[in-house]
């Protein structure tokens, strides 16, 4: 925990800060590495030097109050360290730190500090925590993964971590999306040196250019072949302020796309400039404990799954989780799959409609289906629910195996755990590969309507006609939803997705019938005549009233605990004593303390609400005093 780090922004593990120090750093920021080592006139942070020239504990304790004084309290003091290659066990560490290590808890300094961090090292109470030999793990992107989520896991979600002698324009966003805070220019000012021209799309150098790329102040004034005459530290000095503003270009966009939620599709393109950082990307994803996290439950944003990377992003791989693990379906006995379409939610495309017509009377009969890459399957329940209505994907009418293979396993796992005694597939081409894949594995039968177009008239009729003589078998029960019930189990299984099994304490009626009013998409629902929960269109999932609230506090799921007081608008981290840790930022949650029941939207996940000393824990909507 720090007094001097406050994260203002979230998007993943990605995070917009403030380092406040003297002047403030907006975080993420990049750090001028010929700047840490001054004493004279010393920026924000300042680097208090090497172990490797052994001193006393006393030498050291001086030297850093001398640094202390003439920088003031203001200042960030890099603590005196000893770096090793990362490949040297912690083991063999152990032997020399007691001849090399520096006691920093002896040290009465008062402002804020940084220390060195390894794997498996104790973290030290400190405000900024340096990856130590982040610059060896370039081209590495398992070592460099493993490191940093070992890392973030051994300290306050609420303290910033550095990665030194790495930052390239190329890299930025993608160490940013895995949580780094602090960069430095080490690696721009190297390359300058090295007549090497660095942009975000990748290296290049100098006089392999016949024209620069960039049109910033220093580029648009010059040709490659004008700098090339001149004498090389002239060249340098030009090479270095255009790999400065290429680096501080490249995190203001980094920024912004944090701002936004779009952080992820930016690098899915970005991280074709280099291997090692679509390795990152992909390795990432199967990390998932870590990243989803701290992805939030849902964005403002549309998802863009223009790459194969989208069919492992956290959100669509916690979405099909989700209605594997969650979602119960209607008592129904048909089952009847379509296609996905391009409109969303689906139900308003030209061609849902159509289908929708078609079944007609026979509609309360069945439970639908829709098969869409990269979400797998979604439930008609659930296409108001994000993602399901807020994606969109590059239609090509080509599918690869990668994603047939994801979507017929959904399917697979869908109807291995839930059975119909008859299935329907309206679909073609693709979808109705992927149909017959799940069927043969499972040994099922699929009964195929589509000739042709699946709008056409002949086959929105054999759809019809299909499903009418599965209801007039004598088999079949005739189990069916009427308006109310559908309305019913639209909101349980939102409320299923959303809270999980424990979703049945809204629908219990004891303190009164149940009742959804309101027309499409705004539903609300009601125990007699206290409002429990509304459905908030833009994102799909229930909004709790503070009656909806009480009936879920026996679940103690989504549950935040806070100190005797009562809120008066956003609940900061400080007042949190417990938390669920299943809490994702944009949760819908509820409060309690001794003084005050609430609800309202989790701004941090649950872990990072208890361990934090700074931040808005959740924003708050209504209050009730206790």
């Amino acid at each position: 925990m720090t007094r001097y780090f406050e994260i203002e922004q979230r998007d993943g593990a990605a995070r917009i800060g403030k380092l406040l120090l003297s002047p403030e750093l907006r975080t993420p920021c990049i750090l001028s590495t010929a700047e840490l080592g001054k004493l004279e006139n010393p920026g924000p942070v300042v680097d208090a030097g090497s172990l490797w020239g052994v001193k006393s504990d006393v030498e050291l304790e001086t030297h850093i109050k001398q640094i202390r004084e003439k920088a003031g309290n203001g200042t960030l003091i890099i603590l005196p360290h000893q770096a090793y290659p990362p490949a040297i066990p912690i083991e063999s560490l152990r032997k020399v730190e007691k001849f090399t290590a520096f006691n920093s808890e002896n040290t009465e300094d008062t402002g804020p500090t940084g220390s060195l961090l390894r794997v498996g090292g104790k973290p030290e109470k400190t405000d900024l925590y340096i990856m130590e030999g982040a610059g060896t793990m370039e081209n590495n992107a398992r070592r460099f993964l493993k490191t940093v989520i070992e890392l973030r896991n051994q300290i306050p979600p609420d303290t910033a971590l550095y990665a030194p002698n790495l930052t390239l324009p190329e890299n930025i966003a993608m160490l940013v999306y895995f949580g780094i805070d602090v960069l430095d220019d080490t690696r721009a000012e190297i390359a300058a040196y090295s007549d090497i021209y660095l942009t975000a799309a990748g290296r290049f150098y100098l006089d392999s250019l016949i024209e620069f790329p960039c049109r910033c102040r220093v580029c648009a004034e010059s040709t490659p072949v004008e700098i090339g005459k001149l004498p090389k530290i002239e060249r340098a000095k030009f090479l270095s302020a255009h790999n400065r503003n290429a680096l501080e270009a490249e995190l203001s966009l980094v920024r912004e796309r944090i701002r936004a939620g779009t952080l992820r599709e930016y690098i899915e393109g970005q991280c074709r400039v280099r291997p090692w950082l679509t390795a990152l990307l992909r390795l990432g994803d199967f990390e998932y404990s870590y990243l989803e996290e701290r992805v939030p439950a849902f964005r403002q944003n549309q998802l863009l799954a223009d790459t194969s990377e989208a069919l492992s992003r956290i959100e669509v791989a916690r979405f099909a989780q989700r209605i594997q693990e969650r979602y119960t379906p209607p008592e129904l006995e048909i089952l009847v799959l379509f296609p996905c379409a391009a409109k969303k939610p689906y139900s308003i495309s030209q061609s849902h409609q159509k289908f929708i017509l078609a079944l007609g009377k026979y509609r309360k009969f069945v439970h639908e289906v829709i098969l869409t890459s990269p979400l797998g399957i979604v439930p008609r329940e659930l296409e108001l629910t994000y993602p399901a209505a807020h994606y969109d994907t590059a239609v090509t009418g080509h599918w690869d195996e990668e994603e047939k293979a994801w979507v017929s396993g959904c399917l697979e796992a869908y109807l291995s755990k839930h059975r119909y005694k008859a299935i329907v597939a309206h679909v073609e081409g693709a979808y109705r590969e992927i149909c017959e894949r799940a069927a043969s594995k499972l040994g099922i039968e699929i009964v195929y309507t589509a000739t042709g177009s699946l709008a056409s008239m002949e086959a929105l009729s054999n759809l019809k006609k299909t499903v009418e003589s599965i209801c007039a078998s004598e088999s079949f029960s005739k189990k069916s939803l009427n308006a109310e019930e559908d309305k019913k189990n639209f909101i349980r299984a939102i409320a299923e997705y959303q809270f999980g099994e424990d979703a049945a304490l809204l629908f219990s009626e004891e303190a009164g019938k149940l009742a959804v009013k309101g027309r499409f998409p705004k539903y609300q629902l009601f125990s007699g005549k206290k409002q429990l929960a509304t459905l908030v269109p833009q994102y799909g999932m229930l909004a709790l009233s503070l009656e909806g609230a009480e009936r879920m506090l026996k679940s103690e799921k989504y549950l935040v605990t806070i100190d005797d007081f009562l809120p008066r608008g956003s609940i900061l981290a400080p007042g949190v004593i417990q938390a669920d840790p299943g809490i994702r930022p944009n949760d819908e949650v509820i409060v309690l303390g001794k003084k005050a029941l609430c609800v309202g939207r989790a701004v941090m996940s649950g872990k990072e609400m208890v361990k934090s000393s700074r931040g808005v824990a959740v924003d708050v909507r209504h209050i009730k005093k206790l």
